[in-house]
């Protein structure tokens, strides 16, 4: 059974990617060569996935018929392992974390590979009050030794770790990760048309060819979102709020029942409320006269993406705009959600979100930043202001301080890289995927 399911997988991704070629040969535009390229599976192990910047074919034409590589061992026993452990969906500490509350919370980290910051995250769980009525799921888009152990030490609640199926890591030499054949980044499109490069009709807004390591989180966060209230068994049925987290951010003690609180609080006095959120990049300087407040605005994607909660209502509304988001040309999740609350949301949302912020950004460097990376550094400025503010925490009464007109906000420019069909057609699969 479970061999037939694995099978089923393997064969929807091969139908998608072949009716992208299609597409692309029935424009009279594709050329059906591939170039041998070494894997890099094994080289990628332990490591993180190094982009290879702006692309460079070889010297022979993209025309020129060779044949093709055969995909290595250890990428089919990565898939393998990852399809499998998605089909199992093992949840570890049943037996220590044994009476978790039915429709409680359940937190969702998107794991990449920087285990500096997921072990800074697990110590504010730790620390969180009230942290074993969670399910704690991880979402990851890199298989790391180093990784697993981290989460191997998790003792303090339930866990459940799942794999996006189709990352760069899986299908390092072809779409949806790096194919030789690819076009280069800024390659003009008349040249990468004469170059016969695979996706030379399909650049994005800008003019730029698509970047696997750009794709992969858009691709990973719509597919995270699907598979968890979708296809996780145990949450079939799940009426309680999915809390959307990053393995760079750091929660503060009483989150949980902060978001407790809130939630209590849509329910009898914001039922119109689309998504709850734990706090924005604002750090205040004190918790004081503000610790036991929220207020209710317009969601914006710029200061409302961090420690984002939803119930299944909000979900439902958001995958019926699959096409939209799939299709929409930024490589942003948040920005690309920031245009769905205006053209395909039944109304652009309204979110609540507390004064003083219960979740933090250590992620001083990364995809968009140059900064060094110190997130030893960042935790230990937050561990001081919880410790400064302590007494604020678990207020005990909760109100609404604010509501403010709501006015719809439209992202100001598209950010590009997600011009190629490809990625269009793949990002639109997951809804059938089993």
């Amino acid at each position: 059974m479970r061999c037939r399911i694995y099978k089923r997988k393997v064969i929807i991704l091969t139908l998608v990617v072949a009716a992208c070629c299609l597409v692309l040969w029935n424009s009279g535009r594709q050329k059906k060569n591939d170039y041998v390229q070494e894997s890099e599976v094994e080289k990628s192990m332990g490591k993180g996935h190094v982009s290879p910047g702006i692309r460079k074919l070889s010297n022979e034409s993209v025309a020129e018929k060779v044949q093709k590589p055969e995909v290595d061992n250890m990428t089919l026993v990565y898939r393998s392992v990852v399809f499998q452990l998605n089909f199992d969906q093992t949840i570890k500490n049943l037996e220590t974390v044994a009476n978790r509350p039915p429709d409680d919370v359940v937190v969702v980290v998107q794991v990449h590979n920087r285990p500096e910051y997921l072990r800074f995250l697990m110590d504010s769980l730790r620390n969180a009050k009230g942290i074993e009525n969670v399910l704690l799921i991880f979402s990851h888009d890199y298989w790391s030794p180093e990784i697993n152990q981290i989460i191997a030490g998790v003792d303090f609640c339930q866990v459940l770790q799942i794999f996006f199926p189709f990352s760069i890591q899986l299908y390092p030499n072809e779409f949806p990760g790096n194919d030789p054949k690819d076009c280069p980044r800024d390659i003009e499109k008349k040249d990468a048309v004469k170059l016969g490069c695979i996706n030379a009709e399909y650049p994005d807004s800008f003019g730029h060819y698509r970047e696997a390591k750009f794709s992969q989180t858009k691709h990973h966060w719509w597919w995270k979102l699907h598979f968890v209230w979708e296809r996780i068994k145990v949450l079939k049925d799940h009426k309680g709020l999915v809390l959307l987290i990053e393995e760079d951010h750091y929660l503060a003690p009483d989150f949980y029942y902060i978001l407790k609180k809130m939630w209590n609080k849509k329910n009898e006095e914001c039922a119109d409320c689309d998504v709850l959120t734990l706090g924005t990049y604002t750090r205040p300087l004190a918790f004081s006269e503000k610790a036991d407040k929220v207020e209710v605005k317009t969601w914006k994607s710029t200061e409302h993406n961090m420690g984002m909660a939803m119930n299944r209502d909000a979900y439902q509304k958001l995958i019926q705009c699959t096409d939209a988001f799939c299709s929409y040309d930024d490589y942003n999740w948040d920005w690309t959600l920031q245009s769905l609350t205006v053209t395909c949301l039944p109304k652009f949302w309204k979110v609540m979100v507390p004064e003083v912020a219960r979740i933090y950004h250590t992620g001083s460097c990364g995809m968009h930043h140059k900064k060094s990376c110190k997130p030893n550094t960042e935790s230990a400025k937050i561990e001081a202001l919880f410790a400064s503010n302590q007494q604020y925490m678990f207020p005990e009464s909760f109100v609404i301080s604010t509501r403010y007109s709501m006015n719809a906000i439209s992202p100001h420019v598209k950010n590009g890289g997600w011009g190629d069909i490809r990625d269009h057609e793949l990002c639109k699969s997951y809804r059938r995927l089993q």
